[in-house]
């Protein structure tokens, strides 16, 4: 079943320039949607499109339609005004940036941050949110949560900072989940704990997760789909082992071929690891 449904999406900037030219995207409940592409290609301003946080004057065209497994309807978010967004930005679907500095506070405690999000979208009381907080923080593997709750960003690793930023996220149970190139800033080792963990999750919590990535060993780890962008325009879309191995596009050969070791998008055990 369809989570989140993008059809037609185009973005054109306050400069005139269009960016995203007809985008068409499927992601499905419980299963992982790569999308991957050079720098520039549009991926991470497809991802924005979704939680309507382009630059200021953007415009946009086409449908997102986000589902409600509970009433069976649709959504659209680009009809929405921003009031309407902003409910749910965070509750139904959320977002992991590239870099946890920018969605964790550094002067304000983990605890803080965990239970003010739960506070201000579920209502919840102070002990109930902190009950909350720390079931988070054991779901994402955060040793000692009721401890880490009184610690700081900076107190924690690179891994554990987005494994903290994930938790944040997932904090009122979106059914949708973008992650905007999760693991970039990460060494090999973490990069695999964190990716097991968003498999664990997606399979979980059913949860629907859009990858967004330029790195193809990651796709090959983890992605149930793949979609190719180039210039702002899907150009391929299909199950991750046929596109990875048997590209009918000519410029995912081309990504294939550049790789280092082209076998190196075979498939990948993140399971391995321990981080």
């Amino acid at each position: 079943m369809s989570a989140l449904e993008i059809t037609g999406l185009t973005v054109d900037l306050p400069s005139g320039g269009r960016i995203l030219h007809g985008v068409d995207l499927v992601v499905e409940a419980g299963r992982i949607h790569g999308l991957a592409g050079e720098s520039g290609s549009g991926k991470t301003m497809t991802g924005l499109a979704a939680l309507g946080l382009l630059p200021q004057g953007a415009r946009t065209g086409g449908r997102i339609l986000l589902e409600d497994p509970a009433s069976g309807t649709a959504t659209d978010l680009l009809s929405l005004a921003p009031r309407q967004l902003n409910s749910l930005r965070g509750n139904a679907i959320s977002m992991v940036f590239q870099d946890p500095s920018t969605s964790l506070h550094p002067m304000l405690s983990i605890g803080h941050q965990l239970t003010d999000h739960l506070r201000h979208h579920l209502r919840l009381d102070r002990k109930a949110a902190r009950a909350r907080a720390m079931e988070l923080l054991g779901q994402v593997r955060i040793p000692g949560p009721a401890e880490a709750l009184g610690r700081y960003p900076h107190q924690f690793s690179g891994g554990m900072r987005q494994r903290i930023a994930i938790a944040v996220a997932l904090a009122c149970d979106p059914k949708v989940l973008i992650a905007d190139e999760p693991t970039t800033a990460l060494d090999v080792t973490v990069q695999a704990g964190v990716l097991r963990l968003l498999r664990r999750l997606c399979d979980d919590l059913g949860l629907a997760v859009l990858l967004v990535t330029h790195d193809l060993g990651v796709m090959s780890a983890l992605a149930d789909t793949v979609s190719v962008m180039r210039h702002g325009r899907v150009v391929e879309t299909g199950p991750r082992g046929r596109v990875l191995t048997a590209p009918e596009h000519e410029y995912t050969r081309s990504l294939l071929d550049a790789l280092p070791d082209h076998a190196s998008t075979g498939p990948v055990d993140s399971s391995r690891s321990t981080s």
